[in-house]
């Protein structure tokens, strides 16, 4: 664990971010976006809370939208500041991030803390998060432990998609009716892909897809996420924006994954994704 939390912090870089941070500055209208790996539209702010750090579009007070929303988990020892790159990614596409301020974050009261925050901040007339915030579209990811996280949350009726990476396994995806996106890295070696797999093999109800990432061991989503922000900015475009282009990439005959073995290892769908 200790060497987890060594690697965890050398990749994040800088202390976490306070100040807006442009991506790209002055856009305000989402477009047409056909490779999700880049950059969205939107300019992005970061929120540094006690419990919850939130990533969000900056001029969210002023959008003429409703922004989903996706709630973040940690790998063990580390912060949001380590997922950074990948959080503000989101923002840039149109999400509000909510991620756990914890380093354990496997039982998921903290990222249900940060639906709850917004849940409040939408209500409240004085925020610029008034009326903003899309209630009705959540998804919830996280990373090696978060990712368990990710699960254990899934189990909550306002979420609506999941997207673990790397998760651990102190979770149970029986629990679990909403679609799940279990990514796995090849050269994983901390969670060996084999481990999420056995997710994989036991949602076998719900519309359940395995990806492991060709060439991935567990610490390429850290700083740069590399291959994992377009297929993760895909999923969340499709189940919590509508975005019928992300769907094809896993969904219906021509699945873009299933046939793209340049990013993936190994794509696996079960029977309620294949259709």
């Amino acid at each position: 664990m200790t060497s987890l939390l060594l690697l965890l912090t050398a990749s994040a870089g800088a202390g976490a971010a306070t100040a807006s941070t442009g991506s790209p500055a002055g856009a305000v209208a989402e477009a047409a976006v056909a490779d999700y790996g880049t950059p969205g539209p939107y300019a992005t702010a970061v929120e540094v809370g006690v419990v919850t750090t939130l990533y969000y579009p900056r001029d969210i007070a002023t959008s003429d939208r409703r922004h989903p929303v996706i709630v973040w988990g940690n790998g063990t020892f580390a912060f949001p500041v380590v997922y950074r790159d990948l959080l503000l990614h989101w923002a840039s596409q149109g999400f509000i991030v909510a991620a756990a301020n914890t380093p354990q974050s496997n039982p998921g009261i903290s990222m249900r803390a940060g639906i709850d925050l917004l849940t409040r901040r939408n209500a409240d007339q004085g925020s610029p998060f008034h009326d903003r915030v899309d209630l009705e579209h959540i998804g919830a990811s996280g990373h090696s432990q978060g990712g368990a996280a990710a699960i254990v949350v899934g189990a909550d009726p306002r979420i609506d998609a999941i997207l673990p990476i790397q998760p651990g396994p102190l979770a149970d995806i029986d629990d679990v009716h909403v679609p799940a996106l279990l990514l796995a890295g090849q050269k994983d070696s901390i969670v060996f892909p084999f481990l999420v797999k056995a997710f994989y093999n036991d949602a076998d109800h719900i519309p359940a897809i395995y990806g492991e990432l060709r060439g991935a061991d567990h610490f390429t989503v850290v700083g740069d996420p590399g291959p994992f922000a377009a297929p993760t900015t895909a999923w969340f475009k499709a189940h919590l924006m509508g975005d019928q282009t992300a769907r094809a990439q896993f969904f219906g005959a021509d699945c873009g994954i299933c046939t793209d073995s340049g990013t993936w290892s190994d794509v696996r769908r079960n029977g309620l994704a294949s259709r």
